[in-house]
Order: C-alpha cells, then structure tokens, then sequence
C-alpha cells in the first residue's frame, strides 16, 4: 500500500532508505574494525585490531539488525494492503530514529555533536540521514505532504 503515499516520503521510504539499510547491512561485515572505530569517530590510531570479539559480535549483529529492518521494511511497505499497517509501521520507526540519534549525540557529547564538520560518513548516517528520515516520517504522519491517494473501489457488476 505504500503506492498511496505521497511521492516524496514513498520514494524515500520504498528507495532511499532500504538502500541506506544495505549499506548499513554491508559496513559491519566487510571491516568490522572500523565500523566499531566510526560510531564515535575514533582516530584511526587504534583502528588496528584491538577490539576483542565482543566488540566484533555486536558490531556483526547491529548489521544483522539493518539487514532485518531492510527485509521488513520490504515486506510491509510493497505487500501490505492497508494503509494503517504502513502508518504504524513509519510510527515505530519514527520513535526507534528519535532514540538512535538522541543514543549517538549523548555519546559523542555535546561539542562533537554539534562539530558537523567534523562528522565522519558514520555519524552523518546515524545523525544526519536518521534525522532527515525523523523529519520526513514527522511531515508525512502530520500530513504536510498532502493526503495519501485513495485507490479506487472496485466496481461490481450486478447480476441482471
């Protein structure tokens, strides 16, 4: 049902994102060591591999998580029927961005988050596009894209 949205959020929300997702998927499993070093921008010192194999695991299984949040965003977005269940699907998203990116400013703290200049390509995707993502589920949901596109009823042909 997400052909009822409106343009801008279904190209982002059906096209954008699960892309972003797959790169989300691909990063943890292709250099573990530096995914783990980009969540709070480590300097590249100690990018070696000094992470013991519980760093290693979480890092593995956050991807796994995008990789989970790739296929479910498939699954309800291009099968799904109702348009309620696309609605509460970008509401627990919209909640889950509001905890990932206020989780990644309290860590890096206050003059890091505010420093955009200095946001590595991590950072940029959990602060910037999640914001961004925030910022589009906020002013589809209040309607400020316009009304979702009412499929046509389908017409019966009664018996003579």
């Amino acid at each position: 049902m997400a052909s009822q949205l409106p343009a801008f959020p279904r190209t982002i929300f059906t096209i954008v994102e699960p892309i972003s997702l797959i790169g989300g998927f691909l990063g943890p499993f292709i250099n573990p060591s530096w995914f783990i070093a980009s969540q709070l921008d480590t300097p590249s010192d100690i990018l070696s591999s000094s992470y013991d194999d519980n760093a290693r695991l979480v890092a593995l299984q956050l991807g796994n998580c995008y990789g989970l949040l790739f296929l479910l965003g498939v699954a309800v977005l291009y099968t799904t029927t109702e348009l309620k269940v696309v609605r509460n699907y970008l509401i627990a998203l919209w909640i889950a961005d509001i905890s990932h990116v206020g989780v990644t400013c309290y860590l890096l703290g206050p003059d890091r988050a505010l420093d955009v200049g200095s946001w590595n390509a991590v950072t940029w995707g959990n602060v910037g596009f999640t914001t961004f993502l925030c910022l589009t589920r906020t002013f589809y949901l209040v309607g400020l894209f316009g009304p979702d596109r009412q499929v046509a009823a389908p017409v019966s042909k009664k018996k003579a």
